[in-house]
């Protein structure tokens, strides 16, 4: 009996003691406060952006030149190294002269033989003078010596203008270069007989600084891209050379013009650059990609990934005021630049912006807010 009353109270002091325990842990002054998320956040500030337009473009020179002969004759000299640097007006070949030498000499001796013929005759029209004034000769015999001088006079002419002729054939027998720049390989060597109209040139000079960029741009951007060169006045073009490693050209050139027409067969407008290339780095028919500059400004910037699209279509991000609330912000964004937008309104220079973990918060809510950092980017 007294065992089984032993045992009885010893098992009410255990319920009784679980039963402080559970009442001790319900009670509302033991329970901890949940910890505040933590967010990344990044400042909002005004920073400098670059608008630009990317096309494709293809480098051609400036100007280039066909040397071709301009009489016909046999090739005796080359007097250019070739891949050289040439002048405007250096001899680049000699054309066999002799027989455009005699030419000259015998235009010469035309030229004399006439001059000679006008001085008889003008001595013969003196002595005529006196004569039909004493009636010694007919007027009609008078009017015939007159006539010849006349006609010995133009025959002078014609013989100045053979000579002239024959100065600038022989002149033609060196070919010079019409322009500077670095002249291609010879085509011909010495001994080879050229014409004027033959169809192989005898070299080519390109001059390559500056050079060209022809960039295709579609019809209906070229309407943007015209408005910002009126604004402008002029744009900045920027190339990229090596399209994998992205290596920029160390030069900045600027758009000349644009075409007035669209291409019809491509729907495009050839648009065309000037680029500085003085150590020959840009060949001719070189593929490049041309980054046109539209416009630079000082602006807010958003990244893409910190905002959400709502239903209606709007974009919106999170904010975290001073004292860590969370207020949610409609944004008015204009062009997208890299991965970030431009924002036009909803967002103040010093805002904070939640980059990641906003999908663990709602406006009203405390956060921990820490500076993103660009290193730690990954999902959302």
């Amino acid at each position: 009996m007294s065992r089984i009353f032993y045992l009885t109270a010893t098992l009410l002091t255990v319920l009784g003691v679980v039963g402080c325990s559970n009442e001790s842990a319900s009670s509302p002054g033991s329970q901890q406060a949940m910890p505040a998320p933590s967010v990344s956040v990044i400042t909002i500030k005004r920073q400098p952006v670059t608008h630009e337009m990317v096309l494709p473009g293809r480098v051609s020179p400036s100007r280039q030149s066909q040397v071709r002969p301009q009489v016909d004759g046999v090739i005796t000299a080359r007097l250019f190294e070739e891949g050289a640097q040439v002048k405007k007006g250096q001899q680049l070949y000699q054309i066999d002269e002799a027989r455009y030498l005699a030419q000259l000499n015998s235009a010469k001796a035309d030229l004399k033989s006439a001059q000679a013929n006008l001085k008889t005759l003008e001595a013969k029209a003196r002595r005529y003078d006196d004569l039909v004034e004493k009636n010694a000769v007919s007027k009609q015999e008078y009017d015939d010596v007159i006539a010849q001088k006349e006609q010995a006079q133009a025959a002078i002419s014609v013989a100045e203008a053979a000579v002239d002729v024959a100065k600038v054939n022989m002149g033609y027998t060196k070919v010079y270069a019409p322009i500077s720049g670095q002249i291609s390989r010879s085509f011909v060597t010495e001994g080879t007989l050229v014409t004027t109209n033959q169809a192989q040139q005898l070299a080519v000079i390109t001059q390559l600084d500056p050079v060209y960029i022809d960039m295709q741009e579609s019809g209906a951007s070229i309407l943007t891209l015209r408005q910002s060169m009126r604004n402008q006045g002029s744009m900045d073009v920027e190339l990229t050379v090596d399209e994998v490693s992205g290596e920029k050209y160390s030069h900045t050139g600027s758009v000349k013009f644009s075409e007035v027409t669209v291409d019809e067969s491509t729907g495009s407008v050839t648009l065309r650059a000037e680029m500085p290339n003085p150590d020959s780095i840009l060949l001719p028919g070189l593929f490049v990609k041309g980054h046109v500059i539209t416009g630079r400004e000082n602006a807010l910037l958003v990244p893409q990934r910190a905002t959400t699209r709502q239903p209606n279509g709007s974009l919106s991000v999170y904010v975290v005021g001073d004292d860590g609330t969370v207020e949610g912000r409609t944004l008015n964004v204009g062009q997208i630049y890299r991965d970030q937008y431009v924002v036009n309104g909803g967002l103040s220079e010093g805002d904070r912006v939640i980059v990641t973990g906003y999908q663990k918060v709602k406006p009203g809510a405390k956060v921990n807010a820490s500076e993103w950092q660009p290193s730690s980017r990954g999902s959302r």
